[in-house]
């Protein structure tokens, strides 16, 4: 059986509730038929019931079974602009702003994940990240002891000597620009999570990445992964994690052991920490498409409880499977 296809039986066997808010996106209006149909996720599509069903005509899906919620006409909107009001009310905002604000989609769906009434939200098949990650980071805000959000792809390759039978995690590739040390050494702790309940991989080995492996190199940027490492060391005793080390030394057993002796994770490494955005982005890219390997994501790690991103170039599967990881995460 295949990771994606392990991901979706792992959301069938314990099912939730999922808000898709771009309810008249046609793929993303396509894939609610199927979801509920494959029992993935029970699904709540926001818009105009009318402006819906004349998408899911256009596409041929039978909506039976999906529920469409119209956000300024339910019963839920007002309390849900109260509550946003009140939380965001030292910010500057006002009773009407937070009125205006619950009539976007993308606001009243997190507010339903907030409040309870379902358990993720998937979106971005057309919003960008940021318009996205706003209400995620107004409303649910961090993970405790987490200070920022990270982008992590599961990465599949048909080279079994890597990572884990061939799966391994990347990241930051999706979200934090520069990361601090303190927020690298969380990024490693929750991207072993990811590994671990999404990626089915029973034991993260993580590699905090460098252009240096223990000291062969000096600058500032090896100083903070040498930091981060520390960090996270200390604050997850449980974590098997190592650093600074090179890509090479983090997934070739034989140099790793040489430049990092008796390391549990040099050479053996299925979780990588990329020191910044770019080199993150850069790598899991270049690995997709010159090794040829399969990508999954990205999945958003750190949020109180989870969003997750579409590419805005996603297909119908991409949003089945992006709701399938959410509900693993849930």
């Amino acid at each position: 059986m295949d990771l994606v296809t392990k991901i979706r039986e792992k959301a069938k066997a314990d099912k939730k509730h999922i808000v898709l808010p771009e309810g008249t996106e046609k793929r993303t209006v396509k894939a609610a038929e199927l979801i509920v149909k494959e029992k993935i996720a029970d699904v709540t599509l926001l818009g105009d019931p009318g402006a819906i069903g004349k998408v899911a005509a256009e596409v041929g899906a039978d909506l039976a079974g999906v529920e469409i919620v119209d956000p300024a006409k339910s019963p839920d909107f007002q309390g849900y602009a109260d509550a946003y009001f009140k939380m965001r009310e030292s910010k500057g905002m006002t009773a009407d702003k937070a009125v205006e604000t619950m009539k976007d989609p993308l606001f009243f769906g997190v507010m339903m994940v907030y409040a309870g009434k379902c358990h993720g939200m998937v979106a971005g098949a057309e919003n960008a990240t940021g318009n996205v990650l706003r209400p995620a980071l107004q409303i649910l805000r961090t993970k405790p002891g987490v200070s920022s959000v990270t982008g992590s792809f599961i990465m599949i390759s048909e080279n079994q000597q890597l990572g884990d039978n061939g799966v391994s995690v990347f990241a930051d590739c999706a979200v934090t620009p520069v990361m601090t040390a303190e927020q690298m050494a969380e990024c490693a702790y929750c991207s072993a999570l990811t590994a671990k309940e999404i990626a089915g991989i029973a034991e993260p080995k993580v590699a905090m990445l460098s252009f240096s492996t223990k000291g062969s190199a000096s600058h500032e940027s090896v100083d903070k992964v040498v930091e981060a490492t520390k960090i996270a060391q200390e604050r997850y005793p449980d974590l098997l994690i190592d650093g600074e080390l090179q890509m090479d030394a983090a997934t070739v057993e034989s140099v790793g052991q040489s430049k990092s002796p008796g390391s549990r994770v040099a050479g053996r490494a299925n979780v990588f920490i990329f020191p910044s955005l770019e080199s993150g982005n850069i790598s899991y890219k270049a690995v997709q498409r010159f090794g040829g390997a399969e990508a999954i994501g990205p999945i958003l790690q750190g949020i109180a409880k989870p969003v997750n991103d579409l590419s805005r170039g996603c297909s119908i599967e991409d949003v089945i499977n992006t709701v399938a990881v959410v509900c693993c995460q849930a």
